[in-house]
């Protein structure tokens, strides 16, 4: 390994155990405690079912072969072949899934719970996913929360409404569709009138606004993930000549991620009680697509290095560049029916062409648990 490939290796790794123990501490003013409480915020890589109640919506994935890996094998509205990330934490801490929001009736105390609000093709900004007709943008998730808060505040009060607000996790990951389902689509107008750098100045605005709103309702912890390497997911790989990585897209979603993590900064210091934290996804999931960023796994998913890439690895992942389902680009890109399967999905990084496997998701989970929870014995 050359010394700027080491070096650049050393720095990722300070940043992450840098980002760990803030992560350790803010998990653990609530765990053990109390049971966790957790509220959900984001677009198709977080959802468990939202889009199933929006009827126009054409960002579904309740059919097959959606959860084809998840119980009874039968699809729920998450788009992947299995669980999400935090169905994997949750089930390691114990706890639920918190359900979708749209699922909930008006009374049902699950609430007090937690709740799920994320949406397929949803983005920051509203004009996001416009072809999907029907999704949750971030502000309609926003006020969704709001209503929820009411409901909680109409049966326990004002003042234990405030505390549990207070004193719940909240998890946002959002903002992949602002590149991939409207700035880099030809036929939008924001990336027709904007550059980049205006378009991230939009971005970056609208979501301080929308992180304040959720501090205004009680929000007090909260962790933001950051974007993956966008250009290296299957749907952007099959816009080049050779199949590989765009290396632009991949820069910006850098730039998108270096600014939340500054706004993120000036918010705690200016916000009282504030305990925002920006989770950086970028690395974790470029180690597992990268051939010079490598993760040694072994069939127990517990450990998480960095390694050479002359190291000889059994990472457990064969394919990285096309996804296990064979999807039509020119049909969305989404894994239909009458697709095809690859022979094993545990081969696979990715499951269609824009999300994770199960398998994947099952690493990616086990390396954010382990640095929440560095001393838990769950398995």
């Amino acid at each position: 390994m050359n010394y700027e490939i080491s070096s650049k290796l050393r720095m990722a790794a300070a940043a992450m155990m840098v980002g760990a123990a803030m992560v350790m501490a803010l998990v653990a003013s609530v765990a053990g405690v109390a049971p966790l409480v957790t509220f959900v915020f984001g677009d198709s890589l977080t959802e468990v079912g939202n889009n199933n109640y929006l009827q126009l919506s054409l960002a579904k994935s309740d059919y097959p072969h959606y959860g084809i890996d998840f119980d009874a094998a039968k699809p729920t509205g998450r788009f992947t072949n299995g669980r999400t990330i935090g169905d994997i934490i949750s089930a390691k801490l114990g706890i639920p899934p918190p359900p979708p929001y749209l699922s909930l009736s008006p009374t049902d105390d699950t609430i007090f719970r937690g709740v799920n609000y994320a949406s397929g093709g949803a983005g920051i900004l509203n004009d996001t996913g416009l072809y999907f007709i029907e999704r949750l943008s971030l502000d309609d998730q926003i006020e969704k929360f709001e209503r929820t808060k009411q409901r909680m505040r109409a049966k326990i009060g004002d003042e234990a409404a405030n505390k549990l607000c207070n004193e719940a996790v909240y998890f946002i990951g959002i903002g992949s569709n602002d590149y991939v389902n409207n700035f880099l689509q030809p036929f939008f107008a924001d990336g027709q009138q904007f550059t980049h750098d205006e378009f991230l100045e939009l971005l970056v605005s609208t979501l301080a606004e929308q992180l304040m709103r959720l501090y205004q309702l009680g929000a007090r912890k909260m962790i933001f993930h950051g974007l993956g390497p966008l250009g290296c997911i299957p749907s952007q790989r099959m816009k080049s000549s050779r199949g590989q990585c765009l290396n632009q897209v991949n820069l910006w979603v850098q730039r998108f991620n270096a600014k939340v993590k500054q706004l993120i900064t000036s918010l705690n210091a200016h916000l009282p009680s504030s305990q925002m934290i920006f989770a950086d996804t970028y690395q974790p999931v470029l180690q597992l697509i990268d051939i010079r960023y490598l993760i040694n796994l072994d069939h127990s998913f517990s450990s998480f290095r960095f390694v050479s890439h002359c190291d000889r690895i059994d990472s457990g992942f064969k394919v990285s560049n096309t996804s296990c389902c064979k999807v039509d680009p020119k049909l969305g890109g989404l894994c239909l029916p009458n697709s095809k399967l690859c022979e094993n999905r545990n081969d696979y990084v990715f499951w269609d062409a824009f999300h994770p496997s199960d398998a994947a998701n099952v690493v990616l989970a086990n390396h954010f648990f382990n640095i929440m929870f560095p001393n838990s014995t769950a398995h």
